[in-house]
């Protein structure tokens, strides 16, 4: 069960229309009961949509950071700092763009963005003492 967007969808993505599969919250409980058998059929495939969106996001996070492990091997191996400020700004002012232009909130891309920098910061600090 993954807890996506303040909702819990029980279908995993092999859940599919009419499975009875329903929507439950965290205790278990139904939280569909009662609702249009066509309503939760679509709350079910959008569950679906959004669970196999997390599952990409997740992979293509893996695929960042083991890039970023790269660089902060090749940081360490140079003696260069673990963080690169006027970097992250320029990072952070393109995320910002691309925010925009895909429709999404631009303070919202711009803190997860620096949650990621904090992280791969942290890798590097970590590396480089190794």
């Amino acid at each position: 069960m993954a807890k996506i967007h303040g909702e819990t969808s029980s279908t995993g993505t092999g859940g599919s229309p009419g499975s009875g599969t329903g929507s439950t919250t965290g205790s278990g409980e139904d939280t569909t009961a009662g609702v249009d058998e066509s309503v939760r059929a679509e709350l079910i495939e959008l569950r679906d949509s959004i669970d196999n969106i997390d599952a990409a996001v997740v992979h293509m996070l893996a695929e960042r950071f083991k890039c970023t492990q790269r660089v902060g091997r090749l940081k360490a191996d140079h003696d260069l700092p673990p963080a690169d400020p006027a970097r992250e700004a320029r990072q952070i002012a393109r995320l910002r763009e691309l925010a925009v232009s895909a429709k999404l909130d631009p303070a919202f891309a711009e803190k997860l963005l620096n949650f990621v920098i904090a992280e791969v910061i942290r890798h590097h600090e970590t590396i480089a003492r190794a």
